[in-house]
């Protein structure tokens, strides 16, 4: 499987567009699946934008 590489632009989008299914109630498992991440990746992505996306204040 390719790897693919996200920019920026397009990280904090994924960030926010999880942000708003998790808040709908969605689990972490269920948003990676719908934006087509891997669940590590998402940390990784919270972790760089200091602790934004699914999961912060959790």
């Amino acid at each position: 499987m390719g790897r693919y590489t996200y920019q920026p632009e397009q990280i904090i989008a994924k960030l926010r567009e999880a942000e708003v299914l998790l808040s709908k109630g969605q689990t972490v498992q269920g948003i990676v699946r719908h934006l087509g991440i891997t669940e590590q990746t998402c940390y990784r992505w919270r972790r760089a934008a200091g602790g934004q996306g699914p999961g912060a204040g959790s």
